[in-house]
């Protein structure tokens, strides 16, 4: 383990007052640390990897500070890197941390806080490194669902292709909708299978100024479901470009646009 990464060098684009907040109702994190180690390769360990990430969500995590106090301006967080990628060593209970022998301060915060501020700079999380078998990692695209909701973003690894679906009616009802819509450039389709759930058609929407807002563009999709929803198919609606998005992210580098003003 590492230190010396400073809260400014590590979230550039978190202000003091928008740090983690204090924990919640702790969720048991170690038990579903303790089930995800356990479970059989395959469909078991992914839904117990799911279990996991939703007790981090609502759970308490004791984030190893190797400078600093919790909440001073010089705090540092301890670092880890594990196959090339960044990672905050964190406990999952003060059980967890007194067996740790971490005999510097800790901050404790609430996990979905925490991956918050985490994925936007490309940190993940580690639970509990000191365990037997050295504990459990959580990637910063884990993290990313985390924070904006685990219902909300698929649970990877994800399968992307092509649609096959047949809903040329309502790509047509997208066409005629698009053309109205000021700022947006081009759509995107996308054929999502996660590694739970239903698949899903995905589209995305390409704004000319991709910090601008896209509620226009999100109503007009909204009625060409109206019009004419593709049979039994789930349609979900994302900005692409989006670097944080791996479906965008196939978007912009796969096939062209089926519109494009």
């Amino acid at each position: 383990m590492a230190g010396g990464l400073a809260a400014g060098d590590r979230f550039p684009d978190v202000a003091s007052d928008e740090r983690p907040g204090p924990p919640r109702a702790a969720a048991d994190l170690g038990a579903a640390v303790d089930a995800l180690r356990s479970a059989p390769p395959g469909r078991p360990r992914l839904e117990a990897y799911e279990t996991l990430l939703r007790a981090v969500a609502d759970g308490t995590l004791y984030a190893l500070l190797w400078h600093g106090e919790p909440g001073s301006p010089d705090a540092q967080y301890g670092s880890m890197e594990v196959a090339g990628y960044g990672y905050v060593p964190t406990v999952s209970s003060p059980a967890q941390l007194a067996a740790s022998g971490w005999q510097r301060a800790h901050e404790a915060c609430g996990g979905r806080e925490l991956a918050a501020v985490l994925y936007p700079s490309r940190w993940g999380l580690w639970l509990d490194p000191h365990a037997a078998g050295g504990g459990v990692g959580v990637p910063w695209a884990d993290l990313r669902r985390v924070a904006l909701g685990l219902d909300r973003l698929p649970a990877g690894p994800l399968e992307i292709s092509e649609p096959a679906v047949a809903a040329e009616p309502f790509y047509e009802a997208l066409k005629r909708g698009a053309r109205a819509v000021p700022g947006l450039r081009a759509l995107r389709r996308a054929w999502v299978a996660p590694a739970l759930g239903e698949p899903y058609l995905a589209i995305g929407l390409e704004l000319d100024d991709p910090h601008a807002s896209a509620d226009d563009a999100r109503a007009m999709v909204r009625r060409a479901l109206a019009e004419a929803a593709p049979a039994d198919c789930r349609v979900a609606v994302l900005a692409a470009p989006d670097e944080d998005d791996s479906v965008a992210l196939w978007m912009a580098a796969g096939p062209a646009p089926f519109y494009r003003r």
